[in-house]
């Protein structure tokens, strides 16, 4: 059996990482350096890193602090926020990412999927989908949480996987940053239709969330208030989630 992973997020704004509740009220929650060095130490298996205003504000990503963590950081690195075209992947892979995470660009024109995936490899290409209750379903976010689209979340996961993402960053807008859990139900409904990898993301408030999130069907959790308020560390998390039976390198 593969090794679930444990992946911490730092949303980055103006080369702070911030954190917010379902992507607004952004508050101050330190230097992407530094978090990311700590949590490297405190064994996490990767990191993402989102710069959350590049796609609203129109503009690339922040390449100087992807440099910089990367300069520090010993383990993956995937980095999404402003990839719009293949030569944006191809900036922020020489900076130092391991794989490119798109959201709007590649609802915007799924082809885009499929253009990453030929030039860089599926396992390079990540579909980042955020997702919020809609009815009995989901629908798809884009642009850091400012629109919510008729576009059903379930549909275009397949869709997106068929076009060449190799994993899914699942967000569940409606607990991002809540602490209440992750949306067992909108993980399941993916992870039944996918074949490929998908991280867990929103909600995070404790190991049991993570440990319930693998057990829906998740390859692995995603987490950033929990460890940025310094409630726990990366390797707290893993030690219990050992403890109930997950598979997770300690």
């Amino acid at each position: 059996m593969l090794m679930r992973r444990v992946i911490p997020c730092l949303d980055v704004d103006a080369g702070r990482v911030v954190k917010g509740v379902k992507f607004q009220g952004l508050r101050d929650a330190g230097d992407p350096v530094e978090l990311a060095c700590a949590y490297a130490e405190q064994n996490a298996d990767e990191l993402v890193l989102l710069d959350v205003s590049a796609t609203p504000e129109g503009r690339g990503n922040a390449i100087d602090t992807v440099r910089a963590v990367r300069r520090q950081l010993p383990i993956p690195l995937t980095v999404g926020g402003g990839i719009r075209k293949i030569e944006d992947a191809v900036a922020l892979l020489e900076a130092g990412a391991d794989k490119v995470g798109v959201n709007t660009a590649a609802v915007n024109r799924p082809k885009l999927l499929t253009e990453l995936a030929n030039r860089f490899g599926r396992q390079c290409t990540v579909l980042a989908l955020d997702a919020s209750r809609n009815g009995n379903g989901w629908r798809a976010v884009v642009r850091s949480g400012r629109d919510h689209l008729e576009l059903d979340a379930i549909e275009w996961a397949e869709q997106a996987t068929a076009a060449g993402a190799g994993e899914i960053l699942l967000t569940s807008w409606d607990r991002d940053g809540t602490g209440s859990g992750y949306d067992l139900e909108l993980l399941r409904a993916v992870c039944s239709k996918v074949t490929v990898p998908v991280i867990a993301s929103g909600g995070a408030r404790s190991a049991q969330h993570m440990a319930d999130a693998l057990e829906a069907g998740a390859d692995a959790v995603l987490c950033a208030s929990i460890l940025h308020d310094k409630n726990t560390t990366v390797g707290e998390l893993k030690k219990q989630l050992a403890a109930l039976g997950a598979e997770v390198r300690l």
